[in-house]
């Protein structure tokens, strides 16, 4: 096997002072000097039938209490700021998409969008009120793509709702848990979340815990 360098161009700002920041088990990620950003070797993915498995082990009963609690800070978050009638969409709904259901459940509607599980290319042509990316923005190969993409689906005050694990002050990436499953790729500190703000022409953005909320 070649030997691999110790820096690589960020999949977010395409910057090349990324440097290693752990290796184990054949998988290698990179801290990025420029936007904050960690992310894993693009050698190092799984492949997409691989990854489409992976996400079918995950807790996909939109039922399950357990699944529910988990993303109600996201709806908790979009009952609170958004009306009904609104128009929303999920982005990256995956085979469960439980924040959908409990927004149904409330008198929302809300369009579904996966590449795997509800691939509907003309989803993605409409604009929307909201958008909600429940632990969806760790699975991004390329996320200035897509976080461009989410913005020009935004209508002007429209609002991005996001849930992921950030990198915070004191995470031990080698035993941080939510590096071990192998479809989370990028991770994101504050200061990616501003860098995205502010290259990607958001209005804004604020973090608490695990939810997010750019400001279109």
């Amino acid at each position: 096997m070649d030997e691999f360098p110790d820096t690589s161009a960020c999949p977010l700002c395409r910057g090349v002072g990324a440097s290693l920041l752990f290796a184990a088990r054949g998988r290698r990620y990179y801290s990025c000097s420029d936007c904050g950003g960690v992310f894993l070797d693009p050698r190092d993915r799984l492949g997409q039938e691989e990854e489409r498995a992976r996400y079918l082990l995950h807790r996909n009963d939109v039922y399950d209490q357990g699944y529910r609690s988990f993303a109600s800070p996201l709806v908790e978050a979009v009952a609170a700021r958004q009306e009904r009638g609104d128009k929303g969409l999920d982005f990256g709904a995956g085979p469960g998409p439980v924040a959908s259901k409990m927004l149904e459940e409330m008198g929302y509607e809300t369009r579904l969008y996966d590449p795997f599980f509800h691939d509907d290319p003309a989803a993605l042509a409409a604009s929307y009120d909201y958008i909600i990316c429940s632990e969806v923005m760790e699975h991004f190969y390329d996320p200035a793509k897509e976080f461009a993409l989410l913005r020009r689906r935004l209508v002007p005050g429209g609002r991005l709702y996001c849930m992921t694990e950030m990198l915070r002050d004191g995470v031990d990436f080698a035993r941080w848990h939510y590096k071990e499953d192998p479809t989370h790729v990028f991770f994101y500190a504050e200061r990616t979340l501003r860098w995205i703000a502010e290259r990607i022409a958001f209005g804004g953005v604020e973090a608490k815990g695990r939810l997010i909320v750019f400001q279109g």
